[in-house]
């Protein structure tokens, strides 16, 4: 075998041109003479082919076009925890030493020689070696004299292959609690729990995108008896099944974002005791079913969960969210660009339903939902479907309220939101049309009062175009550019608005959020300030017909 490569090299770690992979095959490759390394690619689009050539297999690859063979002496199977510690460390202290000198005179760096002794590696406590093509431990017993106190440690990307070469770095840090390991690719060990002495005070550890599966996951498990936080992002997480009591028990947080789970299985984790933050976006979810609890009751799993996200999935139906109702400590929801979601013409009724729907939520797509937004988003829920519920065979006398099974599944608040502001009277409740663009479009006459040469501008807009968007149609229209455009409009029908006065709202449209509300007609051609860029033309009640004044200055 060639000098320096290693007698164990197959499963081992490699370098080449800035790509890393793995050692799958070493031996010859007739007709060409010499040894040849057989690797298998991290990235699938650097290598020719799947570990055969001329119909020889040689080794297997995960990909048709992730292997190549590649001679020994372009590979590095990288370095030593300690000399990476060193080179990366001691350039740092050269750096601080450096004298720095300004118009030929040399400036005295104060306080630098005492940073630059912080900065030895006897003091350090954070430890970031990432892509610094680790390998292995060093010299035994080593790393406890130079890097004892590690706290924090980044060894991500590098070449890692054993869990046992890892277990040999963390066992000489023992107050280690945080461990960064993403991008390497790691065997499971032979024996796990014999190595939890190793992380035996760990309590965060990062594995995203090591090409692991659950079961995997679950065998290596034994080895963080400790654990809190488990980040597996970018995996291959497919089938989820439940830990033993063994394990895990302690995870607060997991993130399985960017896998391809099958979501019948999602339920296999549902009796962790601790866990409060699941990630479960980009997964490919399309359903959630708490089978142990009727609707309106709360599911006995996810006992801990607070925090929920469930962006960029496929889900499409509304059912999946009075679900999460069931959960009984959550409070935190993200649930970005999902289908269910365009069904509402309007976003913000979208994020309307969503508080509704889910009582306890405090904060929705990291905004915070305060009491006014939660009141509002449920008694216009109750309004928005009052005319189903009363269908469905509801009643506002208690005695004759009797919604059918399939509404209470789809509604599974609704009967206590009634109960706490009673139920909608009939005024409120309007039929709504069937969706369509005209449906939506509004005729709206634009005019300039201070500029009579101009002529008045008729022009069909979305009742959901925002201002901001009308102010950029406008000045394309008028061709005035450099100004600050004014709006206002006089309404064909104006109404005054009239509340418990526990409502802010200055404008003219109907306040989801107070009490009462009651409308009366006002002399037309009263001016009502558009003043919010950000809002849609239905935000001001603006009708068709309506004529928008526009002025500048």
């Amino acid at each position: 075998m060639d000098e320096g490569l290693p007698s164990d090299a197959v499963g081992n770690r490699v370098s080449c041109d800035g790509e890393r992979g793995t050692v799958r095959f070493v031996g010859t490759v007739p007709p060409t003479a010499g040894l040849w390394l057989g690797v298998e690619w991290d990235n699938p689009e650097r290598g020719k082919h799947d570990g055969t050539h001329e119909g020889v297999h040689y080794f297997t690859c995960r990909h048709p076009k992730g292997g190549s063979f590649v001679r020994p002496k372009k590979a590095s199977f990288g370095v030593d925890y300690l000399t990476a510690i060193r080179g990366r460390y001691k350039k740092v202290q050269q750096i601080l030493k450096e004298e720095i000198t300004i118009s030929s005179k040399t400036v005295e760096m104060v306080g630098f020689e005492a940073v630059s002794e912080k900065q030895k590696e006897e003091f350090l406590t954070t430890v970031a070696l990432r892509m610094c093509e680790v390998s292995k431990p060093g010299v035994e017993n080593e790393i406890r004299k130079i890097t004892p106190h590690v706290v924090s440690l980044d060894l991500s990307a590098n070449l890692l292959s054993q869990w046992e070469d890892v277990a040999a770095i963390t066992e000489q840090m023992e107050p280690l609690r945080e461990l960064v390991l993403s991008h390497n690719r790691l065997c499971v060990p032979t024996k796990p729990v014999a190595l939890n002495q190793a992380f035996s005070c760990l309590k965060v550890l990062s594995l995203k995108k090591c090409t692991l599966t659950w079961p995997q996951l679950l065998e290596c498990a034994p080895m963080w008896p400790q654990l809190e936080e488990l980040y597996v992002s970018e995996n291959d997480i497919t089938k989820l099944e439940s830990p033993s009591q063994q394990v895990l028990q302690s995870l607060t947080i997991l993130d399985l974002s960017d896998n391809p789970l099958v979501e019948d299985s999602l339920l296999s984790i549902s009796q962790l005791p601790r866990l409060e933050n699941l990630n479960l976006s980009k997964t490919g979810l399309s359903t959630i079913w708490f089978n142990d609890a009727q609707p309106g009751f709360k599911t006995a799993m996810f006992p801990a969960l607070k925090m929920l996200a469930l962006n960029n999935n496929n889900i499409s139906d509304w059912l999946v969210v009075s679900e999460l109702e069931k959960l009984s400590s959550l409070v935190k929801l993200s649930c970005r660009n999902n289908p269910f979601l365009s069904r509402e013409n309007n976003p913000e009724t979208a994020t309307q339903l969503l508080i509704a729907r889910v009582g306890k939520l405090e904060v929705l797509n990291r905004s915070q939902i305060t009491l006014e937004e939660r009141r509002g988003a449920e008694l216009d829920y109750c309004k928005m479907f009052g005319l189903e519920w009363l269908a469905s065979g509801g009643h506002r006398d208690p005695q004759q309220n009797h919604p059918s099974t399939e509404f209470t599944t789809q509604h599974p608040r609704y009967l206590m939101l009634i109960q706490k502001y009673g139920a909608p009277e009939e005024g409120e409740l309007k039929k709504p049309e069937p969706f369509a663009l005209k449906n939506q479009l509004l005729s709206i006459t634009f005019l300039c009062p201070e500029d009579s040469d101009r002529k008045p501008i008729v022009k069909k807009l979305p009742d959901s175009m925002i201002i901001q968007k009308v102010k950029g149609l406008l000045y394309r229209l008028l061709k005035i550019p450099g100004v600050q455009l004014k709006l206002s409009y006089a309404s064909s029908k104006i109404y005054s608005l009239f509340t418990d006065n526990t409502c802010s709202e200055q404008v003219v449209h109907r306040c989801s959020q107070c009490v009462s509300v009651k409308l009366t007609p006002q002399m037309e051609g009263t001016e009502i300030d558009i003043d919010n860029d950000l809002k849609p033309l239905q935000f001001y009640s603006i009708e068709d017909g309506d004529k928008v004044l526009v002025r500048w200055s």
